[in-house]
């Protein structure tokens, strides 16, 4: 085992970082993810299926706020990561500094919006349920959105993170916020009865004080130079970060109106039962996103430097050998399809049936959006995102199209709308192949190099 590390840390200096990362992420992760099945578990049991499906969906609205942040995250990251490679810290401080600021600014016109607002929603209405619920889910509202706006900007400790080529750390703080939640909802399983509310102030407290924590850690320690203050807020540094970020985050509206509104459609449709059973589908089979997305993460931020230091040699060879690991994450997807059922039925019981043609789907989903994954992430990491964002957009209007039809037409259910998502992540599987073999070999004109 010490013989298979020492050759495995070995390399160039960005990729034995990358090796690093994605050994410690994959433990993180482990970890993880038996926390997250078992948090379900728990959570199940101290809900019933319906109600379940009713926290899911509420909760679901939270990712459409949080694109609000105007892709400011990801330009911070590009950006950090070239001052870092340029040892550039005074520059790394103003874009933190000024980051903080704008997303400041935008929480609270958000928070503003929204607590007028929720006092005219009918939140019954919304998520398709029980009028008597009406009091109680406005209080759990209130309490979701007004930690999530908070959380909102005290995250970006992890894009500093990732910025620094340091996903592992990042993702650990997800995992240290569940296992917390996990052990509290544990014992409310053992001290009332199911209750919304208390689920809602553990799930919005705990991630909260974690990342005040690593905030205050990481900030007086090792990113001294590159803390937050008042004196380094640079409004006029906002349009580098804006004129990334913006293309960012058109690009993330529109992954949120495929990817993210499928609980709210399911929950119109075909009642809140049914999101569980879409959830419960899409968890499992999200182990193939997941452990990609450990591997591929650190490279993100390694593409920028590689880019800035015209290291072509070692972009192609990276991308070469993240295919490779493609093909093994397929494998173990079909591994997973085969063994589906005995696996849901260990995992929670025989109440809820998870049909196999939705496991089909959502495998064959998480196959093509990993290897999409491949390439985007490169040209994320380089910011050549144009191609991307007008892809994003014509997908939305073949996700909804192919939605409608699947569903009203030839009556596919919930599955239909995995395979309308299927459908338009064709830049994932087609134009991001493309666009990438030409930007490096030097072919890209156009668009293709925009």
């Amino acid at each position: 085992m010490r013989e298979f590390l020492l050759r495995f840390f070995k390399g160039h200096e960005r990729t034995v970082k990358a090796k690093k990362n994605i050994f410690f992420s994959f433990l993180i992760k482990g970890m993880s993810m038996v926390v997250g099945f078992l948090i379900v578990r728990i959570t199940l049991d101290y809900l019933d299926k319906t109600t379940y499906g009713i926290w899911l969906t509420l909760t679901s609205f939270l990712t459409w706020f949080s694109f609000f942040e105007i892709g400011l995250g990801n330009g911070l990251k590009n950006k950090l990561a070239e001052a870092l490679a340029d040892k550039n810290y005074e520059l790394g401080k103003i874009y933190v500094s000024t980051t903080y600021a704008i997303l400041a600014v935008v929480v609270v016109l958000l928070a503003i919006v929204f607590f007028i607002g929720n006092v005219f929603i009918d939140w019954t209405i919304v998520l398709n349920t029980d009028k008597n619920l009406i009091n109680e889910l406005s209080a759990v509202a209130l309490i979701v959105f007004g930690f999530f706006f908070l959380r909102f900007v005290i995250k970006l400790i992890s894009t500093v993170l990732y910025a620094d080529q340091r996903p592992a750390i990042a993702n650990a703080f997800g995992p240290i916020g569940n296992l917390l939640s996990l052990i509290i909802i544990y014992i409310l399983t053992k001290t009332t009865e199911g209750n919304l509310i208390y689920l809602s102030w553990v799930y919005s407290v705990v991630p909260v004080i974690v990342l005040i924590v690593v905030s205050i850690y990481f900030y007086k320690n090792e990113y001294r130079r590159i803390a937050p203050s008042i004196k380094s807020i640079k409004f006029h540094y906002a349009k580098d970060l804006l004129n990334l970020g913006v293309i960012f985050f058109l690009i993330q509206i529109a992954g949120l109106i495929i990817y993210q509104s499928t609980n709210i459609i399911i929950a119109q449709y075909f009642g809140p039962s049914e999101v569980t059973v879409y959830n419960i589908g899409y968890k499992y089979f999200s182990i193939m996103a997941m452990i990609f997305t450990i591997i591929v993460s650190p490279f993100w931020s390694a593409y920028t430097e590689a880019w800035v230091k015209n290291d072509m040699k070692w972009i192609k060879n990276t991308v070469k050998k993240l295919l490779l690991i493609w093909v093994g994450i397929s494998i173990i997807g079909v591994i997973m399809l085969i063994f589906a059922d005995p696996f849901y039925h260990l995992w929670i019981g025989n109440e809820i049936i998870i049909p196999f043609k939705l496991s089909l789907v959502l495998f064959i989903y998480f196959m093509t959006f990993t290897f999409g994954n491949v390439y985007v992430t490169f040209l994320n990491g380089i910011g050549k995102i144009k191609l991307q964002m007008y892809a994003a957009f014509f997908g939305v209007s073949l996700f909804l199209l192919s939605a409608f039809v699947l569903i009203k037409y030839f009556n596919f259910g919930i599955i239909g709308l995995v395979i309308a998502s299927i459908i338009s992540n064709f830049y994932g599987l087609i134009l991001a192949p493309i666009q990438y073999s030409k930007i490096v070999n030097k072919k890209a004109k156009g668009i293709w190099d925009k």
